[in-house]
Parts: structure tokens; sequence; C-alpha cells
């Protein structure tokens, strides 16, 4: 099964970091309100940024190195649109 790492633009213009196995899924869920924490009081959220991965495991590893990144470095993550 795929995994994907992903970045959304929340609409405070604020960027969330996450992983998922189902895409379409986890997105309808951050709009609804069902997701994360953060994205909560931050919605709509708009997917901005996909990565695809084989494992879960690599998704999660991407994920924590997005998060490392500043808001900047993400920025200039290819094809981001922001």
């Amino acid at each position: 099964m795929k995994s994907y790492t992903y970045i959304l633009k929340c609409s405070d213009k604020s960027l969330y970091t996450g992983w998922t196995n189902d895409i379409e899924k986890r997105l309808k869920s951050h709009n609804e309100g069902k997701g994360a924490k953060y994205t909560r009081g931050r919605t709509p959220v708009e997917l901005v940024y996909l990565e695809e991965f084989d494992t879960k495991e690599a998704a999660m590893k991407r994920e924590a190195a997005i998060k490392k990144m500043s808001r900047a470095e993400k920025l200039k993550l290819p094809g981001i649109k922001v």
C-alpha cells in the first residue's frame, strides 16, 4: 500500500505536515474538523504538496524531516504552491 507525506495550507496561511495511506480521505477529514488538532480551527485546508512512498515508515521519516524545516525551506520544495 502506498503512503504519502503531505503539506496543507491552512486558512490562516500556516502550513501543516502529515502522512497518510489515503490522501483523499485524510484531506476530507481535515476539512471536516476531524483531522489533526492543529488544523481543526484553521479550516478550510488546501493540499499544496504531496510525496508518495512505498512504505509508511518512509513516509513517516520524510514527515519528520519536513517538520524540522523552516517555513522558508518548505516553500522551496519542488512544486509547492502556497
